[in-house]
């Protein structure tokens, strides 16, 4: 009788991992949707998003789609064993959905009347993560367009980390809120970045992993 490997076993545990980290913010996600569809009152907290709804679902729905499959996209043994399953999802669902939210999300920065403290230099690190995170994509798409795997996989996954800084800041901005209550501009501006530079610093580690295997030689079995 066959019994899981353990790489395979950790493998699934890093993608409920991953899929638990975008959880909270999905959930935020649908609540936003289903206020929208239910034709909810506006209120200042709603009103951007009531009288402009169609940024924020692609938004919303981009990254759900984005966070999920994704989670799955990084797996080695997954990809080996699905590799037609893993380029039909990038091409046809992650590097789509991935764009819907890097565009969208520049887009609302830009148009969107936020709180005060999303302004200012909070919008500029909105801008700053939704160009890397498209630029990443597009280096993405360009390198296994000729073949460079690695490279591939390396952008991906930058443009994915900083994809899944919504959920990293949910703990990065969480505890303070239910402590502190509202941040004012520079504790927003901390939280924030906060959630976005761990992610990317795990990513250059992750990258960092995969480079060190690939030199390693590969061992022959008897």
């Amino acid at each position: 009788m066959d019994t899981p490997h353990p790489r395979r076993s950790r493998e699934w545990m890093i993608a409920a991992g991953l899929i638990l980290l975008a959880l909270v913010p999905s959930i935020a996600g649908a609540f936003r949707v289903g206020e929208i569809a239910s034709g909810a009152a506006e209120t200042p907290a709603n009103a951007r998003f009531v009288q402009m709804p169609l940024p924020v679902v692609l938004h919303i729905v981009g990254a759900l789609v984005y966070s999920i499959v994704g989670a799955f996209q990084f797996l080695p043994g997954l990809r080996r064993r699905r590799n037609g399953w893993h380029r039909f999802a990038g091409r046809y669902l992650l590097v789509p959905a991935g764009i819907v939210v890097g565009a969208t999300g520049l887009w609302m920065t830009a148009v969107y009347d936020v709180p005060a403290t999303d302004d200012g230099p909070v919008a500029v690190s909105r801008y700053v993560v939704g160009g890397l995170m498209l630029a990443f994509i597009g280096l993405g798409v360009a390198a296994v367009a000729r073949r460079d795997y690695f490279a591939h996989g390396s952008w991906m996954i930058r443009a994915y980390a900083l994809a899944m800084g919504a959920g990293t800041q949910v703990l990065t901005s969480g505890p303070a809120l239910l402590l502190f209550g509202a941040p004012d501009e520079m504790f927003r501006l901390i939280q924030m970045d906060a959630g976005w530079i761990i992610n990317a610093l795990f990513a250059e580690w992750v990258i960092a992993r995969r480079r060190a295997a690939a030199r390693r030689p590969a061992t022959i079995g008897a």
